[in-house]
């Protein structure tokens, strides 16, 4: 088990992460739009430039519409990122990331980590499907699973 995932396991419940696995399946059924979770250990105090290149690195801008997010929790700072591909910053307003960054930000600060993962979550899926509307020919282009240690250990 990597630190990442001890941690993880440390600060969420097997039933947290499979209520965050859920999240993410409902989100993922009300638009197109992609979300994957990634829990690593350190940011190197650089939260926003790790998401991206734990984003890159797990080539996560391969989706058709370039509608994939990514959210990392950096357990050893307390620290998290927000990172939205090229698809998604050409059709939602300037505030879209803020809103979802504070109301996460809002629940962390008072221990409630789940909730603002939780919360996170399902705001991006609210307003991802407002401009990514599912399709029937919607397909999961990226696995779900909680990632451990997707990039900086």
């Amino acid at each position: 088990m990597s630190k990442a995932e001890k941690l993880a396991k440390a600060t969420f419940s097997d039933q947290d992460l499979q209520d965050i696995s859920a999240a993410i399946s409902t989100f993922e059924g009300r638009t197109s739009g992609e979300i994957v979770i990634s829990f690593n250990t350190t940011s190197h105090n650089q939260p926003y430039k790790s998401a991206k290149r734990i984003f890159e690195k797990a080539k996560l801008f391969e989706t058709k519409e370039r509608n994939a997010t990514l959210i990392v929790l950096f357990l050893s700072e307390q620290k998290f990122a927000v990172y939205g591909d090229v698809g998604i910053h050409e059709k939602v307003p300037v505030d879209f990331w803020e809103d979802t960054v504070d109301e996460m930000r809002t629940q962390f600060s008072q221990g409630n980590m789940r909730e603002g993962l939780l919360a996170g979550i399902n705001k991006l899926g609210e307003n991802l499907a407002t401009y990514f509307p599912v399709s029937d020919a919607d397909v999961n282009e990226l696995n779900d699973d909680i990632k451990f240690g997707a990039g900086d250990e």
